[in-house]
């Protein structure tokens, strides 16, 4: 079995991601680093979240904003 210990996405939910992400950049600011529409026009944890299970490579994107932005806090 393999470990997940060095693994940043272990146990956080894409919700989770999300409004971290929102606590530390805002939408405004989130939309300028990942362009994607339902970050720039009316933004909501709803239909951010709905677009990004369907949609790869935007979660991709998240992901790895997220893993740049905790690896700074670190």
């Amino acid at each position: 079995m393999e470990t997940q210990s060095n693994n940043p996405l272990h146990g956080k939910t894409l919700e989770n991601i999300l409004n971290e992400l929102l606590d530390f950049y805002g939408w405004e600011q989130l939309g300028y680093h990942i362009n994607i529409r339902c970050f720039n026009e009316n933004p909501s944890i709803q239909s951010s979240l709905k677009f990004l299970r369907k949609t790869p490579w935007a979660r991709k994107e998240v992901e790895d904003l997220y893993i740049r932005i905790i690896t700074r806090k670190k």
